[in-house]
């Protein structure tokens, strides 16, 4: 590998495509000003003669560093500030660095975060990745040879190890809940289908509904962002319904927040008037006033065994094919949902 990264350059790459330096330069960086049979020329040529841009080499040439790095998609998320508590304590005792890098839920930013990992010459990655898009991002991880492991979410398409929750199966054991309650108008309110979790608990909404012989009805699945704001505008759109839910599932508890809101703005209580139920809890929130009823992902745990499965690739312990471990959520019913109260 080190004589071909010494030995091969942009022009090398510019001469076979048939184009100018700038040109490959402006492939690598993903310039839309590029013709895509052009593109594509480039993307061969790089591929066949195995350049590595010069940022990217100059760390691959250096040794080990002891370095992992974590990648999220919202660090300000709850959830995700557990996984990296995990993460970063089972690093710390293996004698590992954790660099924590935040996406923003951002496919720009996540492109530029691996790849600045990768020339950092880190020794491992736990990616929770932003969605589907991530997709090729991964697979450059995979092409430069550094191990990596998913955490939360998983990619189709991408061979990795990976840790995930149950989300399909705690998103039936909701809205079965709800149904036990008595509601047979049920909404939800979840993100875009390109999110794998999303994908899951969609899937587990409509398995709970259609074991309780509950028609499917699209008016009361709302497709929005995951946090408060979006939150806010799914249950306002479900408000605004001629004939509204009796009880809505949020896909998280950020979520769940926002639509907590939007009810109280129309002069409505949960769960007098409207019963709520979501995925992941919110730590010191419940400690203080213990409210929403949650499907409780052991986010602390997704972060530390993802790290331990990482760490036994790094050093070899573990090979073979990919893993993957589901771990159950725990069902934390609380007066969000109606129950307590009656």
């Amino acid at each position: 590998m080190s004589s071909t990264l010494q030995t091969v350059t942009i022009k090398d790459v510019a001469r076979l495509a048939g184009v100018s330096s700038m040109t490959v330069s402006r492939v690598i960086n993903e310039s839309e000003k590029v013709r895509p049979a052009t593109r594509q020329r480039v993307e061969r040529a790089i591929d066949e003669l195995g350049y590595v841009p010069s940022r990217l080499a100059r760390g691959l040439i250096r040794q080990k560093t002891g370095t992992l790095a974590l990648i999220v998609p919202d660090v300000a998320n709850p959830f995700f500030t557990l996984i990296v508590r995990g993460a970063e304590d089972v690093a710390r005792r293996a004698g590992y660095r954790m660099i924590l890098c935040d996406t923003r839920s951002d496919l720009a930013i996540e492109r530029e975060v691996i790849e600045e990992m990768i020339a950092h010459r880190v020794e491992g990655m736990a990616i929770a990745p932003v969605s589907d898009g991530s997709r090729a991002h991964l697979r450059r991880v995979a092409k430069f040879g550094v191990p990596f492991v998913l955490i939360d979410r998983t990619v189709p398409g991408v061979r990795s190890d990976a840790i995930v929750g149950d989300n399909a199966g705690g998103a039936r054991e909701l809205v079965e809940h709800l149904v036990s309650l008595g509601h047979r108008r049920i909404g939800f309110v979840v993100e875009e289908d390109d999110v794998s979790t999303a994908r899951e608990r969609y899937a587990g909404y409509v398995d709970g509904l259609r074991r309780a012989h509950i028609e499917l009805d699209d008016r009361l699945v709302v497709r929005t962002t995951a946090d408060p704001d979006g939150g806010r505008v799914g249950m306002e759109q479900l408000l605004a319904l001629a004939e509204r839910p009796t009880a809505v599932f949020t896909v998280n508890n950020l979520v769940a927040l926002g639509a907590i809101e939007a009810v109280r703005a129309e002069g409505l209580e949960v769960p007098d008037d409207m019963a709520l139920v979501c995925f992941d809890d919110i730590e010191y929130a419940s400690r203080l006033y213990p409210f929403l009823t949650v499907m409780e992902q052991p986010a602390e745990t997704l972060g530390s065994l993802g790290t331990e499965l990482l760490l036994q690739r790094v050093e070899g312990r573990l090979s073979g094919d990919e893993r993957l471990v589901v771990l159950p959520a725990q069902f934390k019913v609380r007066r969000s949902c109606g129950a307590v109260a009656a």
